[in-house]
């Protein structure tokens, strides 16, 4: 079986159509490389003119070092063109290369089943997504021309100089290959993956929990707390401080001996040029080679300095790209190849047994187990329970959130996993208890539910979910932006929004998950107003919590530990004087409770 390519290789594979452009960019990023050594080239034939008229300077040829001194101009200003063009190239190739990466990632998360979002914390997505591919598009557009150079001229330096003395040469190999063994020691050892996996794991703990500390604020700020107090974003601090510190230190000796070693090329060479000399003091052509060697010497050891922060980045963007294969290596929501189209809107649960992602098979607990219940079309059925009983997690799965483990779900007859997602998406909407608004305008809030609607479309929908009153008494109206540095709005109203996105999908199944929770009396009635419109002529599936609400549905199906205990309608469960009558009798006696002074618990 063939070794799936890693690091480097694994980038220039996802590059894809743009290995084109990298291609020409290392190409012109070499011949940059070679026309900038042609004033090292220039400086040792114009010493070499002076030094063949040491005794009498006056007769050196002086056009001849002219001409040396433009050719050295010409090929410093042309080696600073190519280079432009090779950037030019390598900038438009990672640019491509972070657009077509970030919408293949997304477009990928979008097809995974919620499970991996659950339990993949959202800092290592965001990551992901934004540090780990940005770090791809400064590798692509300025490392790889820039490794490419340095291998050019090393190339080109070496075989000239292996070409004038092989003795020579042979010391600066030797002392190249001495600082490039330090690098592997330092980079490319077990230790170093570690210590790079546990650095990219300290950022992605930190961003996590950053994202948290956030969002939890206003706790913070309530309890009068710090930093310092919310011990998980404090102790992540903590941790990457230490851990970065360490991997720090441990590179201390390596990275001294590298740049020592590279900075002395010349106390490696002038020993061996001076031993030769003293043996054949009357060889100018000797006197020259080893000439030679003292002013381009320097000139090989300027770019492998680049290689000291090279060998970094290449761990640091294997680090990254692993990561990034890893969210593509998850499976996608398997869908047919051809779509099943329902014949009605009955919504039925057969046998259906479900199980949240865990790590340990022995431990797993099933969140529902053998659930079968028929929702009819046209007709409200209620879900109710006690917390933790299993409501959400019916409503979640039916429109394949996650995937049953055992049974089947039928839309019209129509197991889901034989629809395609986008048809399973038109047939079915949702109305949950925690709305998610985009920072956009409300116009484009509410369109979600229908891309392609006319703004008529989107008001009339606004207006059946009794939006439309504060959405005019805003700065901009529907243009009003929502969210950071926007308007912010209360929760019935933001719960009147996601009714009119699901008025305007206009959806024959719905799904309700306590649409009227964060209403106040005011709001809860316009809400009722606004849902009565809603489920018209539509199967609706309700999770309710105030049992009030659903007394007249059509069927109460009332679920515990993940199992149905009892169905039927609100008198025929109340005489059966099971679980729903006790929480029926709960309910009412909650409803009169009211705070009075003085009495005691």
């Amino acid at each position: 079986m063939k070794k799936k390519p890693e690091g480097v290789g694994r980038l220039l594979e996802i590059a894809g159509e743009r290995k084109g452009l990298l291609v020409l960019s290392c190409a012109l990023s070499a011949v940059s490389s070679i026309l900038m050594l042609v004033p090292y080239l220039a400086v040792y034939f114009i010493l070499a003119e002076l030094l063949r008229h040491a005794g009498a300077p006056a007769q050196a040829d002086g056009a001849l070092m002219a001409r040396w001194g433009w050719i050295a101009l010409g090929g410093l200003v042309a080696g600073f063109v190519v280079l432009y063009v090779s950037l030019m190239a390598s900038h438009v190739a990672a640019f491509r290369i972070l657009y077509g990466l970030r919408v293949r990632l997304a477009n990928h998360i979008g097809k995974l089943h919620l499970g991996y979002l659950s339990r993949t914390s959202t800092g290592a997505v965001k990551k992901t997504l934004e540090q780990n591919v940005e770090k791809i598009e400064s590798f692509v557009a300025h490392q790889v021309p820039d490794l490419v150079g340095v291998a050019a001229t090393v190339v080109v330096m070496f075989a000239v100089m292996f070409w004038l003395n092989g003795w020579m040469a042979l010391v600066c190999v030797l002392a190249l290959l001495a600082g490039v063994a330090v690098q592997a020691s330092m980079m490319f050892g077990e230790g170093a993956r570690e210590m790079m996996a546990k650095y990219h794991d300290a950022l992605e703990n930190i961003n996590a929990s950053a994202i948290q500390y956030v969002r939890g604020m206003p706790a913070v700020k309530l309890f009068g707390q710090t930093v310092r107090s919310f011990r998980r974003f404090h102790g992540d601090m903590i941790r990457y401080r230490d851990m970065v510190t360490a991997w720090t230190d441990s590179f201390q000796n390596g990275y001294i001996a590298y740049k020592t070693i590279l900075a002395s090329f010349l106390t490696f060479v002038l020993p061996v040029g001076a031993l030769l000399l003293s043996r054949e003091p009357q060889n100018m052509a000797l006197a020259l080679t080893v000439l030679f060697f003292l002013v381009m010497t320097p000139g090989t050891a300027a770019p492998l300095y680049k290689l000291l922060f090279m060998s970094s980045l290449l761990k640091d963007i294997g680090e990254g790209v692993s990561r990034i294969d890893a969210i593509f290596s998850e499976p996608e929501t398997v869908e047919p190849a051809q779509s099943r189209r329902p014949e009605g809107y009955d919504v039925e649960f057969d046998g259906v047994s479900f199980s949240y992602d865990a790590p340990d098979a022995s431990t797993r607990t099933e969140a529902l187990s053998a659930i079968s219940f028929r929702a009819p079309q046209g007709g409200i059925t209620a879900l109710v329970g006690p917390s933790g009983s299993g409501k959400s997690t019916v409503a979640n799965l039916i429109p394949r959130f996650w995937d049953v483990s055992e049974g089947r779900i039928r839309i019209g007859g129509v197991d889901i996993r034989e629809m395609r997602g986008e048809d399973l998406m038109n047939t079915v909407s949702f109305v949950f208890q925690d709305t998610f608004l985009f920072y956009d305008s409300l116009f484009e809030n509410i369109r979600i539910g229908r891309p392609g609607a006319s703004r008529k479309e989107v008001e009339a929908a606004a207006r059946a979910a009794q939006c439309h009153d504060f959405i005019a008494r805003l700065p901009s109206g529907y243009d009003t932006k929502i969210g950071e540095g926007g308007v912010y709005l209360s929760g019935g109203e933001e719960q009147r929004v996601s009714v009119a996105r699901a008025i305007l999908k206009d959806a024959p199944i719905l799904v309700l998950d306590e649409a009227t929770a964060f209403a106040d009396p005011e709001n809860e009635h316009k809400m009722h107003v606004a849902l009565r419109e809603l489920i018209r002529n539509k199967t609706v599936i309700v999770i309710a919590h105030r049992l009030s609400t659903v007394r007249h549905t059509d069927r109460i199906v009332v679920l515990e530990q993940g199992r149905i205990v009892e169905q039927g309608r609100h008198e025929a469960l109340l005489k059966g004087g099971g679980l729903y009558k006790r929480m029926w009798d709960t309910y009412s006696d909650a409803s009169m409770w009211a705070f009075r002074q003085g009495e005691s618990a």
